[in-house]
């Protein structure tokens, strides 16, 4: 009876431990079958993100093109693969970019799902107009070059030409912009103060083409700063005039462009031989490097593979400094007028690196501590000189001198222009690591506004003959 009874309970305790493992079996499953990515950043205003299209990251596990692949199934709109572990889904029409993402979220492999964050020019003043003028005499138009709160660009360019690295030859520059006016083809012009500059692996990532035509004239104002034919009787001057340019387009006609563009652009730069990368772009400046997964990791590519990123701090007014150049893995450049204060457009705040020229009027925000220069460079009538470079307005063949090109766009290469001299100069040897020449940049700045480092200018007013020319 005892032994009956037994065989009975143990048959009982297997079949409800069988059931309990089977149906702990089940939640399991049910469990890894409703697990979702995480949706982030749509929180940010709606105007600061592409309303059609969407970046899905991966788990470490699924490549991209796989995860693309399980994507497609859910049918709202078109893949294609962004980084080495990201795709993006260009949604459908009469899709909510809401909806899109949690169907997307749900698809196996998937970490996070957030919106396609859009790039900008980042320049005070974009002309819609050729306009031509200003005094002759480059000296007279290039405050920012040799003006007494210029760059000091004269004993680097002689300290270069000593050495046969005359005007930064041999290293190439990345133009991350609208594309640049550097060739002759179709409806296009070289510009006339481009003309011999070397060029490398151009590319157009809005066209998908192998050239990066300008089509807006904010980029070919930005390469003008750094590689603008000098000693040529024409125009004005370059910092960096014997660079190799690698002209890629990454904003539109309109000087709009997104996250995973401006990744790509970033990536496709590195690979390609670029030593420095000018981006002369921000995003909203309430957007961190969560927001912002495939610029951050891109930057951090770029880094690794021994190129520095050399980005605009945005012209927001406000107090923390733009993406891209808030990140660690670029130096971020604030923007100074002619009397040599801060710039009333600059974004200033932790992270700030550096400043140059970059035109318009003083900040009316000044650092009024005893020791601070703004007490007497912020006088409030500079005329609100511009930073003048060659370019072309509505008209993509009819290039002048505008007068109304301001910002930090128009700092960042300055600064961009002063890294490739000091590569080229062999003084930190022959291939010297990113954070090298930024700390050189920024060891040899002049000290502007408070005494020592501040977050309104950083380590100071960018002096290239300095960094060129100091033991």
């Amino acid at each position: 009876m005892f032994a009956s009874n037994s065989r009975s309970i143990y048959a009982v305790a297997l079949t409800i431990g069988s059931l309990f493992i089977v149906l702990a079996a089940a939640l399991v499953a049910a469990s890894s079958a409703t697990a979702a990515g995480e949706l982030k950043g749509f929180e940010n205003a709606s105007s600061s993100y592409k309303s059609d299209s969407l970046v899905v990251g991966f788990d470490p596990e699924t490549s991209a093109a796989s995860g693309s692949e399980r994507l497609k199934a859910a049918a709202v709109g078109n893949v294609t693969t962004g980084g080495p572990r990201s795709a993006v889904v260009k949604v459908k029409s009469g899709t909510s970019l809401k909806s899109a993402a949690r169907k997307l979220a749900k698809r196996e492999g998937v970490r996070y799902v957030k919106p396609n964050f859009i790039a900008r020019a980042s320049d005070a003043f974009v002309p819609n107009d050729p306009g031509v003028g200003g005094p002759t005499g480059w000296r007279a138009v290039q405050w920012n070059f040799v003006g007494k709160y210029g760059v000091n660009v004269l004993p680097a360019w002689g300290a270069l030409r000593d050495v046969g690295a005359e005007g930064g030859r041999g290293v190439t520059v990345a133009v991350i912009d609208t594309g640049v006016a550097y060739e002759n083809r179709g409806r296009f012009r070289r510009s006339p103060d481009l003309v011999g500059v070397s060029i490398s692996s151009p590319y157009d990532f809005i066209s998908r083409r192998k050239t990066a035509n300008d089509r807006n004239g904010h980029g070919t104002h930005v390469a003008s700063t750094i590689f603008q034919t000098t000693n040529n009787g024409v125009g004005v001057t370059g910092i960096a005039y014997g660079a190799t340019l690698m002209p890629i387009r990454a904003l539109n006609s309109r000087g709009l462009g997104d996250e995973i563009t401006v990744a790509r652009a970033i990536r496709y730069a590195t690979n390609r031989g670029a030593k420095i990368i000018n981006l002369s772009v921000e995003f909203d400046v309430r957007l961190n490097s969560r927001d912002l997964p495939a610029i951050t990791a891109a930057m951090r590519y770029a880094r690794v593979k021994g190129v520095l990123v050399i980005a605009a701090a945005g012209n927001q007014q406000a107090r923390r400094v733009a993406y891209p150049a808030r990140s660690k893995y670029a130096l971020a450049v604030g923007a100074t007028t002619a009397g040599g204060c801060l710039a009333e457009y600059s974004d200033v705040g932790r992270g700030l690196d550096i400043v140059a020229p970059g035109g318009g009027a003083d900040s009316s925000v000044i650092d009024t501590r005893p020791g601070s220069s703004d007490r007497s460079n912020c006088r409030f009538d500079n005329s609100s000189l511009p930073i003048r470079q060659i370019t072309f307005g509505r008209n993509v063949k009819k290039f002048g001198l505008p007068g109304n090109y301001q910002g930090t766009s128009m700092a960042s290469p300055h600064v961009a222009g002063a890294a490739a001299l000091v590569i080229a100069s062999g003084k930190l040897g022959p291939s010297p690591k990113p954070a090298f020449v930024a700390a050189r940049l920024q060891s040899t700045a002049r000290d502007l506004g408070f005494p020592g480092y501040d977050t309104r200018y950083g380590h100071g007013l960018l002096d290239i003959g300095a960094a060129v020319t100091n033991p």
